[in-house]
């Protein structure tokens, strides 16, 4: 199996977290110390099930299901204070990357991601891909977020291409959902990345 391009591909329109960036790791310990710091516990499966929702969505439920005080905007910035230190841990998931490098100034390329901007942005420095794309569309360009289809048809919009003729790159349920309903070509890259709830041997 192969990952690659559609023939009927105009442009592309990639995901940040778990599809470029191997970033679930220091998004895991991120949490983690936030929770300790706060004497509850972090379930890591939230991350799985909510992979595309924006920071704040997350802060939500943990703040709902740990019955805590503190305010979800303070959870999220916590955790992004915890992120940009370890923001050194994440690496690049090289199957994804290769085939944009490779894409790189022969097609349209943006990147459609549920982070904030600022998030997105130290990680696309981290890995070097932050001067690669046309446009980068976050959680803070848009009003409605994965799964709803507002992240890439914005993506869509910028390059000026028709959805139906952008393939989108995902690995999250949300952000496929999104790509579905957008009208998009999908593909799923979980195949070609490593998931690091597949077995204890891995992260």
């Amino acid at each position: 199996m192969i990952l690659e391009i559609y023939p009927g591909a105009k442009a592309l329109i990639f995901d940040l977290d778990g599809t470029l960036s191997d970033s679930l790791p220091v998004h895991i310990a991120s949490w983690h110390s936030v929770c300790e710091k706060l004497n509850c516990t972090f379930d890591e499966r939230i991350l799985v099930e909510m992979t595309g929702a924006p920071t704040i969505s997350f802060a939500e439920r943990i703040k709902r299901e740990q019955n805590l005080e503190i305010d979800a905007e303070e959870l999220v910035a916590m955790k992004q204070k915890e992120f940009r230190k370890n923001i050194n841990q994440i690496k690049p998931h090289d199957a994804v990357i290769d085939l944009m490098k490779k894409a790189h100034g022969q097609i349209p390329m943006a990147v459609g991601t549920g982070a904030s901007r600022q998030s997105a942005m130290l990680q696309m420095h981290e890995l070097e891909i932050d001067q690669l794309f046309d446009f980068i569309v976050t959680a803070d360009d848009v009003d409605r977020h994965k799964p709803e289809p507002d992240t890439f048809l914005r993506c869509a919009e910028l390059m000026n291409v028709e959805p139906k003729f952008c393939q989108v790159f995902e690995d999250g349920e949300l952000g496929m959902q999104a790509a579905q309903t957008a009208g998009m070509l999908l593909t799923d890259v979980r195949p070609f990345v490593t998931d690091p709830f597949a077995n204890d041997d891995n992260k």
